[in-house]
């Protein structure tokens, strides 16, 4: 590509950045998602129907017209054309796993995490589009319960477990999920006394760049955000400023836009409890968290920066979706649809995914 043709296609993108950022800032009522096909110049969440009524918390972004999403009774499913159809590629036999998070490397290639005690999490891999699945990974230790797996690229990743003799376990694989293994514990800090890792949305465990990996946590007495620069070996800990002190408050989805720069958001789970303080942001790698100023008004469980923007991001969770358009010091409500978990892509393929089999697309 010629120098001209780089400056125009980065100059567009920038352009379009902005209008998408500027288009969801517009003062409006927050209104649930709707089918917007007959919308066109509304933006917001278009849902898709997926065909399942299965709750699906994993949820792995390709482009604006591939996407993977996993859930309850075993549920994978993957669309080509942009959610007008969804093909079901659940693994055969799986009825009865939880899968809660899912990595896709592109459209045919894709690993897949189901969480529970021991042999109940398990890793699957996909190299054709989910025609067949093989299972790589069955936690025998039954003091171990997996939550969440990233990938730095499509050959290294992680899983992490909930504490295993006071400390966080973490799995690694150098093949692209084919194989795992255990990693040394000597560089993880002691877990708190019932502090644990939230497997509700897929962002428990995330990645930025070729090295660096931050791990959530709840439960115990503060929620705390682990940072490794070294994929997993040495961990530094610090303390988030969402509340926590009870099994079902902390941390529950992280996003880095860089090294650098990250979202903390989550709260209480519990429908009838409230969640104050339930984001934060750190500009120093996740080393200290400030308070948001003005945070999303209740539980949020998912987050994802906008493409191609240094400031704007949506969090999602139970009773809606929520924008900041200043790198997280403030939240404001643009949708009040339920989903769990939201990703996005560089080409502007912004997905969510939730309860009921709920997917939807972001349309600008």
């Amino acid at each position: 590509m010629t120098s001209k043709g780089k400056t125009r296609r980065a100059v567009s993108v920038g352009l379009c950045a902005a209008a998408v950022t500027a288009v969801l800032a517009a003062p409006a009522q927050a209104v649930p998602a709707v089918d917007r096909q007959a919308k066109a110049h509304t933006p917001g969440w278009s849902l898709k129907d997926s065909g399942t009524d299965a709750r699906l918390r994993g949820l792995a972004s390709v482009s604006r017209s591939t996407a993977w999403v996993a859930g309850a009774k075993g549920t994978v499913l993957r669309t080509y054309d942009g959610g007008r159809s969804w093909l079901d590629v659940s693994p055969s036999g799986a009825e009865e796993l939880e899968f809660r998070d899912i990595e896709a490397f592109d459209a045919r290639r894709a690993v897949v995490l189901a969480i529970g005690e021991g042999e109940a999490s398990r890793v699957l891999r996909t190299e054709d589009g989910g025609a067949t699945w093989t299972e790589s990974f069955r936690n025998t230790d039954p003091r171990a319960f997996y939550d969440c797996v990233t990938f730095f690229d499509s050959r290294h990743g992680l899983a992490m477990s909930d504490p295993v003799d006071g400390k966080y376990r973490i799995l690694s694989t150098g093949d692209g999920g084919r194989s795992w293994k255990v990693l040394p514990d000597a560089g993880m800090p002691p877990a708190l006394p019932g502090e644990a890792g939230f497997a509700a949305s897929g962002q428990c465990l995330v990645s930025s760049g070729p090295k660096d990996v931050w791990l959530a946590t709840g439960g115990g007495g503060t929620a705390r955000v682990l940072h490794s620069a070294d994929r997993g070996l040495n961990w530094t800990v610090a303390e988030s400023t969402i509340p926590a002190g009870d099994p079902a408050r902390g941390v529950f989805a992280l996003a880095f836009r860089d090294r650098t720069h990250g979202l903390a958001v989550g709260g209480d789970y519990r429908p009838d409890q409230a969640s104050p303080r339930a984001a934060a942001v750190t500009q120093d790698g996740g080393h200290t968290w400030q308070q948001s100023k003005n945070p999303p008004p209740a539980y949020r469980s998912g987050v994802a920066w906008l493409p191609h923007s240094r400031s704007a991001a949506l969090a999602v969770g139970p009773t809606g979706t929520d924008l900041t358009t200043d790198g997280g010091r403030t939240w404001r409500t643009v949708d009040t649809g339920s989903f769990d978990t939201v990703d996005c892509t560089p080409d502007f393929g912004c997905w969510a995914s939730g309860e009921k089999g709920r997917v939807a697309r972001l349309e600008f």
